[in-house]
């Protein structure tokens, strides 16, 4: 028989960045003897380096572990002090009297969540397989904006959330006032947090108890189908896509027909398993393929081949009895940042890495990470590469480091830009490049008989002449501070063209605020130019909200008389000519010397803004003149000057990579 409803507890853990989850779902899995304590290592759900390294989490990952409560326990004893060691049959071996003894057995699945805004979709689909939410706070460092953030994301989805105040053994944590802040932020009774060091384990009885307690069980099956939701997928070499599902009504079983009711796919269940955190197969005790049954989570192979016959978000149901209706889903992921990745080239000039092996890096890498979008372009300064889209700049900054990690390639990559949407005169806009070719734009709507395009790279941008308005991403930001660095945080705010909209008190020490800005004005520099600023005690929160029309140009940079393509960005009017001044003077120092002159110039369509001159290097022709008459010395000079000319004609000037990166630094 599948486990009972009543005593399955579905919860995730969310936080901040860095406030200890990962931490303490290390504790609850050594806690409940799901790992013995020569296995146990920190962040023993971090699977990847790029994770351990950086401390964060970047995939959630959900794990199935056991544990026995006696209802209305303020606190539980662990199955660490009374369960023999961790075996191979699993850790219901009891050492210290009958199993019974020490309560009912409660099967608890949690998922760990990424903290990151970045990975904000990774937590909001792993609530959707969810009843509870455990919310963890650090006693040092108090409530954030991501806090605040993760907190709304559980609410909507009516979650019931226990509020953990972690990290109280440290010198300077202050539990009584940070509890004080979730009340006043947001609500949250203050006396109902549970203070826990996920370091020491101090508090871990209290919130294994609070947690099979608080948490209801899975709600009623409404249906006799069968119903489970896709909320992770990822692709193994060997045995094709993983599915991580949560069944919602109904069973599951090895040798099912399942059907995707989104693709209409079907396939054969080969094998049904769940991490606890190792891969263990659901078995009877006779040790055969047992099902699973309503408000279980867990993980299924049926050989399925590629991540596209799998969409996350989908509702699986059986083939011979399917369900008419899917659950509800998800929105996808939708990449706001964009940029491009070239092989890099050597010093030589040869390149070290070619076309074909970053095609199957990045191809190899999409398997595991379908959040992010690439599609080939070509540079006439870079030659071939990939046209990719994020979520963010970490995932942005992620992704080129597995790239270069896993994949094994070397990578150039230009100056990230966010999604404009474009509006042009008539329905049916040439989206033909000029040499032929596709640009990478596409009509999203039609709006009073003109055409709104998505334009993703400025120099896709369609003739200016066709344009009615371009429209720009807007992010409503939440910037938590203390109270001290308000002043100089507004003035940044408002220099990137933010639009002021609340203050709301947190504490004594901290507010929150609260802006409108233009997404291109936040994705370069202004999370570091925050962190400076507030000596590194500000935190951020933002949300696209939608688009809005500016004035805004596009301004192509010229080398020597040819427009860069790759160099071309989107800036409004007004900032125009002190970016373009900037940028040509970065520019400048990063383009090395040729044999002749080399202009740079900032152009707004015809007329130019800014200009800087590369002085050529000068040989000294004259060095074997040591006397004669001056004619002599003049017909050699003359002979340079049209060598020179010559040369300034055909000659090409050599790009460095670096200079690419130029046009991320603001110069404020």
């Amino acid at each position: 028989m599948p486990f009972d409803r009543r005593r399955i507890r579905n919860f995730s853990i969310v936080a901040h960045v860095d406030h200890g989850k990962s931490t303490l779902a290390d504790r609850l899995l050594q806690a409940t003897n799901a790992v013995s304590a020569r296995e146990a290592k920190e962040q023993i759900l971090d699977s990847m380096d790029i994770e351990r390294e950086r401390g964060i989490t970047i995939k959630a990952s959900a794990v199935t572990v056991f544990h026995r409560h006696k209802p209305g326990a303020k606190a539980d004893e662990l199955e660490l002090d009374y369960e023999a060691p961790v075996d191979e049959a699993g850790h219901h071996r009891v050492a210290k009297g009958t199993a019974a003894e020490h309560g009912e057995l409660y099967m608890l699945n949690f998922i760990d969540t990424p903290g990151h805004v970045d990975f904000n979709y990774e937590v909001s689909r792993a609530l959707k397989a969810c009843e509870g939410a455990i919310l963890v706070v650090d006693a040092t460092q108090g409530v954030q904006a991501q806090t605040v953030v993760n907190a709304y994301l559980a609410i909507n989805e009516n979650l019931v959330i226990v509020p953990v105040v972690n990290k109280i053994d440290l010198p300077s944590a202050r539990p009584e006032e940070v509890a004080m802040e979730l009340e006043q932020v947001l609500g949250i009774d203050a006396t109902s947090c549970i203070y826990v060091s996920a370091k020491t384990g101090q508090g871990i009885p209290e919130l294994l108890a609070a947690i099979c307690d608080q948490f209801p069980p899975p709600r009623e099956p409404k249906i006799t189908q069968t119903r489970a939701l896709i909320f992770d997928a990822q692709y193994d070499d060997h045995r094709g896509v993983i599915v991580y599902f949560r069944l919602f009504e109904g069973s599951l079983r090895v040798g099912d027909r399942i059907r995707m009711i989104g693709t209409g796919r079907t396939f054969n269940v080969t094998d049904i398993f769940k991490y606890t955190p190792k891969p263990q197969r659901v078995l009877d005790e006779h040790g055969k393929p047992a099902p699973v049954g309503p408000g279980e989570t867990g993980a299924l192979v049926a050989a399925i081949r590629t991540l596209a016959d799998v969409r996350v978000g989908d509702t699986i149901t059986l083939d011979t009895d399917p369900a008419t209706e899917p659950l509800p889903g998800y929105q996808p992921p939708r990449q706001m940042v964009f940029c491009d990745f070239y092989p890099a080239t050597g010093e030589e000039g040869e390149q070290s890495t070619s076309f074909e092996e970053l095609r199957e890096a990045i191809g190899k890498l999409s398997l595991n990470d379908s959040s992010f979008t690439f599609q080939p372009v070509h540079s006439d300064a870079l030659g071939f590469g990939f046209r990719c889209g994020f979520l963010g700049l970490l995932h942005m900054d992620i992704i080129q480091e597995r790239l270069e990690r896993e994949g094994g390639v070397e990578v150039v990559q230009t100056a990230p830009t966010v999604s404009y949407e474009v509006q042009v005169r008539g329905d049916k806009p040439d989206l033909h490049k000029e040499g032929g070719g596709q640009k990478s734009i596409e009509i999203v709507r039609v709006e009073n008989g003109n055409a709104v395009l998505e334009v993703h790279n400025p120099a896709d941008l369609p003739n200016p002449s066709n344009i009615i308005e371009i429209r720009e991403p807007i992010c409503r930001v939440d910037i938590m501070l203390p109270k001290g660095d308000i002043g100089p945080i507004m003035k940044l705010c408002l220099d990137r063209r933010g639009v002021y909209k609340q203050q709301t008190f947190v504490s004594e020490a901290r507010d929150m605020l609260s802006f409108d800005l233009p997404l291109a004005e936040i994705i370069y520099d202004f999370y570091d130019k925050l962190k400076g600023m507030t000596a590194g005690y500000g935190t951020m929160d933002y949300e696209v909200t939608g688009y809005k029309a500016d004035d805004l140009v596009k301004m192509d940079i010229l080398v020597n008389g040819d427009p860069v393509e790759a160099l071309s960005v989107i800036v409004h009017r007004s900032k125009a000519e002190q970016r373009g001044r900037a940028l040509i003077a970065r520019l400048k120092e990063q383009i090395p010397k040729h044999q002749f002159e080399i202009p740079l110039q900032a152009a707004i369509g015809s007329r130019v803004i800014a200009r800087e001159t590369i002085k050529a290097f000068r040989k000294n022709v004259l060095a074997k003149c040591y006397g004669g008459d001056v004619s002599r010395k003049r017909k050699l000079l003359e002979k340079q000057k049209e060598g020179k000319k010559r040369m300034k004609a055909v000659g090409s000037v050599n790009i460095p990579q670096e200079a690419f990166m130029a046009v991320l630094d603001q110069g404020e």
